[in-house]
C-alpha cells in the first residue's frame, strides 16, 4: 500500500503556497479524502479466471483465483509495495511497521483511525469502525476447529496460549473468542500485541497474507454457512464490493463507494519500465476502475479468442498460449503494433509432483516404496514437460525455493536426474518385476497401477499424456484421474488422491514458504503429499527459529537431500508469468505476491 492520505512535500509549488497555506491543504486533503469516492463506474476491467473460485472466506479459502477476489474486499495490517523489488512490506491498515521488542518476541501494532468496513444489515445500521478486537478475533478464527481453516499453519506453535485456546476448543466444540489470552493482547482500540512463543522472523509477511485479513464477528455470526465459514457473504474494508457472484462463472466487484481511498505515490525501482508507470499513475486517487468483472474460462483457445476479441483487458498468457503470443520470451510483433504490451516475471512458485504418502501403493517408508517412488522421479523428464505443455514458458528447479525468493540457492545441484534406465534397474531390484502383460507387479505380486490426477481441462490432458509416457518407460499402468480444480485441491487435503502435479505460488517472498510444504504437521492444510519424515520435520522446527543466512540455508540443504532420499516429491519447475494488457490498461505492472493489481492501475476509455 502507499501512504494513505499523504503527499509529499515537493507535490506543492512552494513559490505560490506558503508554508502554513501548505499545511492547511494538507489537513484539508486528509479530511476530505475519506469521503471522496473517485472510482469511475464507467471504468470497467474484464478479467479471466482459469479455473474456477473456490470461495471468499479468508481463513478457508486456498486457491490463487479466490485470493485474488479477498484481497480486494477484505484487508491486512501490512501490504507490499507496488514497484519496489524485491517485494517489500509496507503499512496497509496498521498506521505504521510493527514495533518489535522483547527479543523479537513482541510486535505492538497499532491501526490507523476511521477505517470502516462496507455497509451491512449485520451492523445494525450503524457505521461499523475497524479494530484491533477485529485483528484479535481474526487470528483467533484461523484456528477454531469448527472453521476447518487450511492456514491454521500460519500461527500454529506461535502465539503464546493460542494452540491450548484451539486445544480446548477441540474437546468443548466451541472456540470461546471472549477468553483473552496472553499471546493476543488487546491494549486499547486500535493497538494490539502479539507475544510469541519464540522470535518469528516472517511473522509481518503473515500478516501481509490473506488468511489474517479483518473478519468482522457480526458477519460470521449472521452469514455463517454451518460450518464456520462466510464463504458467499464477504465483508471487508477494503477497495471493492462482491456485487454478483455466478459460482464458477462470473464475479463482480463494484468499487466500495465508502473506501478511504490513497494517493498512488510509489517509487521507480531499478526497472526502466517503472519511470512511466509513474509518470502516468502519480498524483491519481485510487482506486481509479469501478468495476471489475471476472469471467472463469477453463479453455485456453476460448480465453485467447476473448483477448484478442478485447473482451478481456488484462490477461495471463498460460504456457500452452505463448506461441500466440511470444517468441523468445518476446511480444510478437504483430501485436506490439496494436499497443499490446507484456509485464513478464518467473513466479515465485514451486511446481512439483507429489506422491500421497498414506496411500497404501505409493506411500510410506520402507525401501521398497522409497524404491518405487524415485525411480518414478527419475524416469519422468521435467524439462521435455515444460517443452511440449508450457511452450518453454518455465525454468526447471532443482532447489524447492525458486528464484526471486530469500533462501534460493542458484547453484544447488539435486541428485535426482533423468535416468530412465537406472530406475528400471531400481525397480528390478526391489521386487517390482513385469508380469505376461507387460506391466509391473507389485512385490506381493499384486497389480501396479498409479492413479494421476489432473485438471479437467486441456492442460490436464497435457499433463496426464506427459505422465502416460513417463510410467509407459518404467512398464507401469497408470490410470487418468481429470476433476474440475476446487474438487482437487479438497481432495488432496484429505489426501485421497495418489499422485498430482502440484504449483504452490508464494504466500511471502521467503523460503519457509516453500520448505514447510512436507512438514508432516501441515498435512490436510499445505503439505498436499501428506508426507511425514520426523528427520525433515525436525530440521524444520529448527529452520523456523533462525533468521534467513548461512545457518538457515545449511538446514536447508540438509532438508533437501531427504526430499531426494526419501522421494516424497519429484522438484519440477517454476512456470513465467505472462500478463497481456491491452493498449488503454495504465499502469500495470506483474507484482510477484500480490495478484490484484486492479487496486493500483487505470483504464483510458478514450482508447478503447
Amino acid at each position: 500500500m502507499v501512504k494513505f492520505f499523504q503527499r509529499k512535500a515537493d507535490f506543492f509549488d512552494m513559490s505560490i503556497i506558503g508554508r502554513f497555506q501548505k499545511s492547511l491543504l494538507i489537513l484539508f486533503i486528509g479530511m476530505v479524502l475519506p469521503f471522496v469516492h473517485a472510482a469511475d463506474s464507467h471504468k470497467v476491467l474484464h478479467y479471466v479466471f482459469p479455473s474456477p473460485e473456490t470461495g471468499f472466506d479468508p481463513a478457508v479459502a486456498h486457491d490463487m483465483y479466490s485470493g485474488q477476489v479477498i484481497r480486494s474486499i477484505y484487508e491486512t495490517l501490512y501490504a507490499y509495495d507496488y514497484l519496489a523489488r524485491p517485494a517489500k512490506l509496507v503499512p496497509s491498515t496498521a498506521a505504521s511497521m510493527p514495533v518489535v521488542s522483547n527479543h523479537g518476541k513482541t510486535y505492538t501494532i497499532t491501526l490507523k483511525k476511521g477505517i470502516y468496513f462496507t455497509d451491512d444489515s449485520a451492523f445494525g445500521g450503524k457505521k461499523r469502525e475497524l479494530t484491533a478486537s477485529d485483528y484479535i478475533y481474526s487470528l483467533k478464527r484461523l484456528m477454531d476447529p469448527a472453521v476447518r481453516s487450511t492456514w491454521g499453519w500460519l500461527l500454529e506453535g506461535k502465539v503464546i496460549g493460542l494452540d491450548a485456546l484451539a486445544k480446548q476448543a477441540r474437546k468443548t466444540g466451541h472456540l470461546d473468542y471472549a477468553k483473552p489470552i496472553r499471546g493476543l493482547e488487546l491494549v486499547d482500540r486500535y493497538t494490539f500485541r502479539i507475544h510469541l512463543n519464540k522470535p518469528d522472523y516472517n511473522l509481518t509477511h503473515v500478516l501481509a497474507h490473506y488468511p489474517t485479513s479483518a473478519v468482522a464477528h457480526e458477519i460470521v455470526d449472521k452469514y455463517t454457512d454451518g460450518n464456520g465459514q462466510i464463504m458467499a457473504h464477504p465483508v471487508g474494508t477494503g477497495p471493492y464490493v462482491l456485487t454478483e457472484w455466478q459460482r464458477g462463472s462470473k464475479m463482480i466487484l463494484d468499487a466500495n463507494p465508502a473506501y478511504r481511498g490513497f494517493i498512488w505515490d510509489f517509487r521507480a525501482g531499478s526497472d526502466p519500465e517503472d519511470k512511466r508507470i509513474v509518470e502516468e499513475m502519480k498524483g491519481k486517487r485510487m482506486p481509479q476502475i469501478g468495476r471489475v468483472e471476472i469471467a472463469v474460462i477453463p479453455e485456453d483457445q476460448s480465453r485467447w479468442l476473448a483477448f484478442e476479441n478485447r473482451e478481456v483487458d488484462l490477461f495471463n498468457l498460460d504456457g500452452p498460449l505463448a506461441p500466440r503470443a511470444l517468441e523468445k520470451g518476446h511480444l510478437r510483433p504483430e501485436l506490439a503494433s496494436k499497443g499490446v504490451r507484456l509485464s513478464r516475471i518467473i513466479e515465485p512458485e514451486l511446481s512439483q509432483f507429489y506422491f500421497n504418502m498414506q496411500n497404501e501403493v505409493v506411500g510410506g517408508l520402507s525401501k521398497e516404496k522409497i524404491a518405487l517412488r524415485r525411480a518414478i522421479a527419475m524416469a519422468h523428464n521435467v524439462k521435455e514437460e515444460i517443452n511440449v505443455v508450457w511452450n518453454g514458458e518455465a525454468i526447471p528447479l532443482e532447489y524447492p525455493i525458486p528464484p526471486g525468493i530469500i533462501g534460493h540457492d542458484a547453484k544447488y545441484k539435486s541428485s535426482v536426474r533423468y535416468e530412465p534406465k537406472i530406475a528400471n534397474a531400481l525397480l528390478d531390484k526391489f521386487g517390482y518385476k513385469k508380469g505376461a502383460d507387460g506391466y509391473r507387479r507389485m512385490p506381493n505380486g499384486k497389480p501396479l497401477v498409479i492413479v494421476f490426477s489432473a485438471r479437467a481441462d486441456s492442460t490436464g490432458q497435457q499433463q496426464l499424456e506427459m505422465w502416460k509416457k513417463t510410467f509407459d518407460k518404467l512398464g507401469i499402468k497408470m490410470q487418468s484421474d481429470k476433476r474440475l480444480f476446487p474438487d482437487l485441491l479438497k481432495a488432496e487435503k484429505q489426501c485421497r488422491l495418489m499422485m498430482r502435479t502440484s504449483p504452490w505460488i508464494a504466500d511471502y517472498p521467503d523460503g519457509s514458504n516453500f520448505m514447510q510444504l512436507f512438514y508432516g504437521p501441515h498435512t490436510g492444510q499445505s503439505n498436499n503429499g501428506c508426507t511425514r519424515i520426523p528427520q525433515y520435520d525436525r530440521l524444520y522446527e529448527q529452520s523456523v527459529a533462525l533468521p534467513d543466512g548461512h545457518e538457515r540455508d545449511l538446514l536447508y540443504h540438509k532438508m533437501t537431500r531427504l526430499l531426494e532420499v526419501y522421494a516424497p516429491t519429484r522438484i519440477g519447475y517454476a512456470r513465467y508469468r505472462n500478463m497481456l494488457l491491452q493498449p488503454y490498461v495504465i499502469g500495470y505492472k506483474k507484482h510477484p505476491v500480490m495478484h490484484n493489481e486492479w487496486i493500483y492501475i487505470d483504464i483510458d476509455n478514450d482508447k478503447r
